[in-house]
């Protein structure tokens, strides 16, 4: 097996993010769920890429990344922060990225989740003032993280370069 160039690898892991990352993105605003396929495209993808850039010792990296990625963020799925596709995508990027990129993924990714819950809200309070009748019970806001994922992979890809 030939093994790629950094560029070229670099370049492949934009392609394969963006494909499965807007997808997914856009799943998630407009369901709210992120079916299977965008996790399993995001894990092949990943695969592909740390084979091309390993040999087949890649596959282990690979898995490595996504086992990782998919305990870390297991633990906001457990305390209700995170829906299970979320978690799903993160392990599909994580062998994307490999566990050497994961803390970074990690770092963005809730950057920029903590941004787009802070925007979320904020417009959820703004209405709430805004209604002329008053509730008695708070409803939770439920915030698609998926852009925040993608969003969370391509800064770290473009801060890896």
């Amino acid at each position: 097996m030939t093994t790629w160039s950094p560029a070229e690898i670099a370049h492949l892991e934009m392609w394969i993010t963006a494909a499965v990352g807007v997808g997914a993105a856009i799943e998630d605003l407009l369901r709210r769920t992120i079916s299977n396929w965008f996790c399993l495209a995001a894990l092949a993808g990943g695969a592909v890429c740390q084979c091309l850039a390993n040999g087949w010792t890649g596959l282990g990296w690979a898995a490595l990344g996504a086992t990782a990625g998919f305990a870390v963020f297991l633990v906001f799925y457990l305390l209700g922060g995170m829906g299970g596709g979320d978690v799903k995508l993160m392990s599909g990027f994580g062998a994307l990225l490999g566990v050497s990129r994961l803390w970074k993924f990690a770092f963005w990714t809730a950057l920029t989740g903590g941004i787009l819950a802070a925007v979320v809200l904020g417009i959820a309070a703004i209405r709430a003032r805004s209604r002329s009748e008053k509730t008695t019970g708070k409803t939770p806001v439920a915030i698609p993280y998926a852009p925040a994922i993608v969003l969370g992979v391509w800064l770290t890809l473009l801060s890896s370069q």
